[in-house]
């Protein structure tokens, strides 16, 4: 079954891609904004974490590794380590949304060539 598409369909679906393109935009710059707050938190709050394990003996008498302040700071600020990983993903859905709607604008623009190419004939 063919449909036949008019420009004015076209013209009404490129300016709902408009919009959608404006939302998407707005939800990327959020969700960056989000995820570089929760970035720097998160280091800030590792970096305070490994500290305060520096200068201090574990139960052997031994002062900890680099690896062991590292895994202690991991282990005290793991909820901001899966918040921080959770917006990444967000952050990357959200990029992915854009470029989707990308292609729908490209797509309904070479429609719209075929439509005129079809017009003229």
């Amino acid at each position: 079954m063919t449909q036949i598409v008019t420009p004015a369909q076209i013209e009404a679906r490129l300016y709902a891609l408009s919009k959608e393109l404006d939302a998407a935009h707005e939800e990327v710059n959020k969700c960056e904004m989000e995820y570089h707050m929760k970035t720097a938190e998160y280091e800030v709050s590792m970096a305070r974490s490994r500290m305060t394990y520096a200068g201090k003996s574990s139960p052997t008498g031994k002062n900890y590794t680099i690896q062991e302040r590292d895994d202690i700071a991991l282990l005290e600020n793991e909820n901001l380590h899966f918040d921080k990983n959770i917006i990444e993903a967000k952050v990357k859905a959200a990029r992915n949304n854009m470029s989707r709607i990308r292609v729908q604008v490209d797509l309904t623009r070479s429609m719209s060539a075929s439509v005129r190419t079809s017009m003229d004939l």
